[in-house]
This record gives structure tokens, sequence and C-alpha cells, in this order.
């Protein structure tokens, strides 16, 4: 594995703020990437309060992710442009915002355009995060601050549901899930303070406005739309002409990589397509939006699985994905800090372990019907975590590490991209299993062991990938 040049000393001083600095952007990765997942337990008691309507409910949940998706790049863009600090800072202000406003919402179409503002807030705030661990840490000193990083994309992800369950509990059915947005309203108001105080300021020599590719946001943009809108809708949208938009996105997406290519010659791109001649970072990339595919599909099945099949509360389906939590933290921090001994290896263990825990939770439940899922699944579980924690981070350490620091925000934004894709896509897939399996054998324990195999599968393809990275880095060494 590449790194970049040794790190040079810095003061206590200045460990310590850049350290304060990284703290902050961990909380506001937390906050934004947990609204993913902490609304699906909500759904229920949102369906009663506000009287939504299916395809309101899907666009409550998919909403948040499509401009999640669609922000990434640009913002990642305009942060090498023209500060981290400005786009973090107005980013969780408008998260902070739209977050109180869906939590006040009266009705579906208002909390609907509450959750599109707020994921693009969280699209905003995202790459900056990984941009500024890029650009106040060098070579191998970045593994510590991505290890923390790949906890936070771990925990926060496993624990929405459980801290949603929390919420609803205390708050009660009817108003409950008010609190599921209103949660992060002080813990916004204090990132923007924190945020604006300790982040390093504008950069110099920054391109203007005219230089910020506007042409290559618009094609990026719709190119991403018109991917993930037949992905996110999959439920919703019963006509099979829905399939044609994503060719047609690939088609945008493919005008997209020309015009950049062109507009390299003369200014900066949106997204310089040369770092995909960095292996290091093409097969991270695909390795990540493979691997999102299976893992995040997997929450929503278990969800599903434990609320409506079995009859759980929220806050007990949540305790259930606690292990995975758990294992993902603790195993993200230790492979954080051994990712530049081992490389893509520990990668491909994780992957290894992430397969071997799935198969086991199917294999328990299938094994053991009767017993009460929580208990059966909560070691497999745990084993999968544990292998969660030693891809993501790991994986986000070598993807980026022969990244130039001014590019590290918008490289960050497409990684971040394909997963947002990945989940997307893996949720359609997986999700449409589960229910395609219910109605044949009208068996909730079926139709989640059927499903939790596909995701499997889908991880079965990002450890192929691993092994492709492994066997060439192997082939050029000698």
């Amino acid at each position: 594995m590449s790194t970049a040049q040794p790190p040079q000393p810095v003061s206590a001083a200045e460990n310590r703020r850049r350290w304060q600095a990284v703290g902050v952007g961990l909380v506001a990765a937390f906050m934004t990437l947990l609204d993913v997942s902490i609304v699906n337990v909500a759904v229920p008691s949102i369906d009663r309060a506000l009287h939504a309507s299916p395809s309101d409910l899907q666009w409550i949940l998919s909403g948040y992710a499509l401009t999640f998706g669609l922000a990434l790049v640009p913002a990642g863009r305009f942060g090498d442009a023209r500060g981290r600090r400005n786009a973090f800072v107005f980013g969780i202000a408008l998260f902070t915002i739209t977050s109180a406003l869906a939590g006040l919402a009266t009705s579906p179409t208002w909390l609907v355009i509450a959750r599109l503002l707020q994921g693009a807030a969280a699209g905003i705030v995202n790459p900056q995060v990984i941009g500024l661990i890029q650009q106040l840490f060098r070579g191998p000193e970045r593994a510590r601050p991505f290890g923390l990083l790949g906890a936070t994309i771990g925990i926060s992800t496993a624990v929405g549901p459980l801290l949603g369950g929390l919420l609803i509990a205390i708050g009660g059915e009817e108003h409950g899930w008010r609190w599921v947005f209103f949660v992060n309203v002080p813990v916004g108001v204090v990132a923007v303070i924190l945020g604006w105080r300790l982040l390093p300021g504008r950069p110099t020599g920054q391109p203007g406005w005219r230089r910020l590719d506007p042409v290559g946001v618009l094609l990026l943009g719709v190119g991403v739309v018109l991917v993930l809108l037949p992905l996110v809708q999959e439920q919703q949208w019963h006509t099979p002409w829905k399939w044609a938009l994503i060719p047609a996105g690939l088609a945008v997406l493919v005008a997209f990589g020309l015009w950049e290519r062109r507009y390299a010659r003369q200014n900066p791109p949106l997204f310089d397509l040369r770092l995909f001649g960095l292996q290091s970072y093409t097969l991270g990339a695909i390795l990540a939006l493979v691997y999102f595919g299976g893992f995040t599909a997997i929450f929503f099945i278990y969800t599903l699985f434990l609320q409506m099949g079995l009859g759980y509360s929220a806050l007990v389906s949540g305790l259930a994905i606690t292990p995975f939590a758990l294992g993902s933290a603790a195993a993200a921090v230790l492979g954080g800090r051994i990712v530049n001994r081992f490389g893509r290896p520990l990668v491909a263990i994780g992957l290894l372990a992430v397969i071997v825990g799935l198969a086991a939770t199917v294999i328990a439940l299938h094994l053991a019907p009767h017993a009460p899922a929580p208990w059966v699944t909560a070691g497999p579980l745990l084993v999968a975590g544990i292998g969660s924690g030693l891809v993501i981070a790991p994986n986000q350490t070598i993807t980026l590490s022969e990244v130039p620091v001014g590019q590290a925000g918008s490289g960050a934004g497409m990684l971040q991209t394909g997963q947002r894709i990945g989940a997307a896509a893996g949720i359609a897939a997986v999700g449409s299993m589960f229910f395609s399996s219910l109605a044949t054998s009208h068996d909730w324990t079926t139709a989640f062991e059927r499903s939790l195999t596909l995701a499997t599968g889908i991880i079965v393809l990002a450890l192929i990938a691993a092994l492709i990275d492994i066997w060439r880095n192997h082939n050029h060494k000698n």
C-alpha cells in the first residue's frame, strides 16, 4: 500500500487542536449518518400521527439517502476549493434547522421536504470530515483518526434503531418520533460553534466561483438521481419501466466523465478522473460500493423481521442489533491502528468474518426456530460486527492513502456516493427478496433467512474484490 510523505512533527498544542477538530467532525458524522437508520423504527409512529401514505413513508426514508448522495461530490469539491470550515459549518447549521423542522412537521409533505433538505445537509458535512483528516494528518498517522471514523460509521448505522426505539419509548408512541429529529438540535448547535472555532480556515490560492464546474455538478447530479430513483422507489413504483432510468443515468455519468476530462485541461474539475488511475482508490471504491450493498440491507430486513414479523417493540429490535454495533466499534478502532501493517489483507479477513457471522445467523435461526431471535442471533451478529469494523475503516484508509490533500474532499465525496448507491441498490435487491419470499412462503423467518443469504452473497463479491487487489499487489511486488 502506498503512503504519503512521512508526517512532520507537530507541537503538543497543534496536536491537541487537530484532535479537537477531528472530534467535532466525528460527532457531526455520527449525527448525520445516524439519521440514515434511526427513522426506520419511527415509521409506524409517523404513520399513525400524520396519516402518511406508503409513498410518503418511502420518501421519508429514502429521500434522505437520495439527497445525501446527490450533495457529496459537489460539497467535497467546494470544501477543497473554498475551505472545509465554511462548508462544514453551513452543512451542520442546515442540518440542525431541518432536523427541527422535521420534528415540528404537521403533515407528510412537510416531513418529506424537511427530510430531503436534511439529507442534502448531511451530504455537505460528511466529505468535509474525511477531507479534514486528510488535511490535518499525514501518512501512517491518518490510520488512527480513520479508525475512529470507521467506528463512527459502524456504530451510527447499527445503533440507529436502538436509539430510535429508546426515544420513542421515552417520548411515547404519539410524539416519540419527533424526538428522533429533535435530538439533533442541541448537538448541532454545539457543533456549529465548535466547528467555527476549531476547524482550520479557508486555504489560500483557491479557485473562484466560476471554476467550480457548474456543468459537472449538473451532469453528476442528474446521473446520480436517475440511478438512485428506481432503487429507492423500488417498492412503490410497480412499472418495469423504472429500471430504464438506470442505464439512462449511467449514460449521463459517462457524459459527466467526458466533460470532466475536457474541463480538466484548463480548470480544476469537479472530480479528477485521474484518481481512478490509482489502484488503491479504484478497487477500494468498488469494494465499498459492493460492501455497503450487503451491509446496510441487513439492518433494514432485520428490523422488519423483528418488529413486523415477530412483534417485538422498537426498543427490543434496536437492542438486538447492539452486538453488531459493539463489535464493529471495537474492531474499527483496532483496525485503524494496524491497517498500515497489514494493508488490504486485513480488509479481506474482516469480510470473511462478516460472511461467517451472517451465515451463522441464518443457521442459528434455522436450528432454533422457536427460541427468542434476539438471543439466538447475538453471538453471530457480534462476529459479523467485528468483521465489519475491520472492513470500513481500513478500507477507507487504504482507498484514500494516495489521494492528494487538495482533492481529498471530492475524492471522499465520490467514495461516499458509491456507498450510498450501493446501499440503495442493496436495500432494493435484498428488500425485494424479503417481500417476494414472504408472499410465497407466508413465513417471516424464511423470508429473513433467504434475504440475509442474498446480503451475504453480495458481501462475498466484496471479498472477491479484496482478493483481486491482494493478488495484484503480490504480483506487482514479485
